[in-house]
């Protein structure tokens, strides 16, 4: 079949892939504009148009698609994209993570012809967590399973309907990271099966979404990295893992930023006693803990300013031979 295809990120390259690994023709991809990115601010193209230009696929950039009355006598972006989609001959489109809104007027698009619409691949069991961080937002909300919905869009944010679905369970030392990678291939196989069924002529049974428990995921900020030692260990065991990759949790020592990695849990037979809030430690298996407003935390993976990640058993040791005063440490 030919496929129009828009996502940006690494987790949205997957599904191209796997959608041009089954002989599917992709005729055009949608991204966002490339943007500097990294230490340098060098301009940097997205994953998914890598991957396009690698194959030869045409590609369209639009700031926006947007697309007014007034817009069809201007040249704007959504005018650009929506002539392109409009004169090219496709299918259906497939949308994965692209970072902007599909209007009602390319919608329209995917279903004139007798096409067969428009899919999203999206990463968590709508309709909980629609919007922009289902994985990061189901971690920090402490989720026992999450998954990917393949729904046929329409206008609103992850409204549409389902057409399949597929559970994981979130491990108790998942990352975002981690996570990121086992729902970018679940995707990427879950929307191929879709794309074989239509191809079939299978008809994909379309399940509206549920009225209840509707939750949504906000945008991460990198304001959200800060580490309020005063909340429970177990908020902030969620916080640190929810936030890796990006941005990273953050914490002061002695008026330096420090990132947190990983962490986890110190079970309650084997916790140390303190009531000095953002205490460093070291417990009786030699673990390096932190006294948290309600229970304590360990502290697995760190990384200074300038530095690598390392254990933060390592990082402790160095600190420790700086200081008599050790475990008069405390962060903030």
């Amino acid at each position: 079949m030919k496929v129009i295809f828009a996502g940006t990120p690494e987790f949205a390259a997957h599904s191209l892939h796997a959608i041009l690994a089954a002989g599917h023709e992709v005729v055009l991809v949608l991204t966002q504009p490339d943007r500097p990115a990294g230490r340098g601010l060098q301009t940097q193209i997205s994953p998914v148009k890598a991957l396009a230009v690698e194959r030869g696929i045409p590609v369209l950039q639009p700031q926006s698609l947007k697309l007014k009355p007034s817009d069809l006598e201007k040249n704007t972006f959504g005018q650009a994209a929506f002539e392109a989609i409009a004169q090219i001959q496709f299918d259906l489109m497939v949308v994965v993570a692209y970072g902007l809104l599909i209007p009602q007027t390319i919608l329209d698009l995917t279903e004139a012809n007798d096409r067969f619409g428009c899919f999203n691949v999206h990463g968590s069991l709508l309709p909980r967590w629609r919007g922009a961080a289902p994985l990061q937002r189901a971690i920090q909300a402490g989720d026992s399973d999450t998954g990917i919905t393949i729904m046929r869009m329409d206008a609103g944010l992850d409204t549409g309907d389902q057409v399949a679905i597929e559970v994981t369970p979130i491990a108790p030392n998942e990352t975002s990271a981690s996570l990121h990678d086992r729902l970018a291939l679940m995707g990427a196989k879950l929307i191929s099966q879709c794309l074989a069924a239509i191809q079939k002529g299978q008809a994909l049974t379309r399940t509206p979404q549920s009225l209840n428990g509707i939750s949504y995921a906000p945008k991460i900020l990198k304001s959200e990295g800060a580490i309020d030692w005063h909340a429970s260990a177990i908020k902030i065991d969620r916080q640190i893992r929810a936030l890796n990759p990006f941005p990273g949790a953050s914490t002061q020592l002695n008026g330096e930023e420090l990132k947190i990695w990983l962490s986890q849990i110190v079970q309650p037979n084997t916790q140390e006693q303190t009531t000095v809030v953002g205490m460093i430690f070291i417990g009786s298996q030699n673990e390096v803990l932190v006294a948290c407003g309600e229970g304590v935390i360990e502290l697995l993976e760190v990384q200074k300013p300038g530095g690598k990640k390392m254990s933060a058993r390592a990082w402790f040791l160095g600190i420790a031979r700086k200081s008599e005063q050790q475990f008069q440490n405390a962060l903030s």
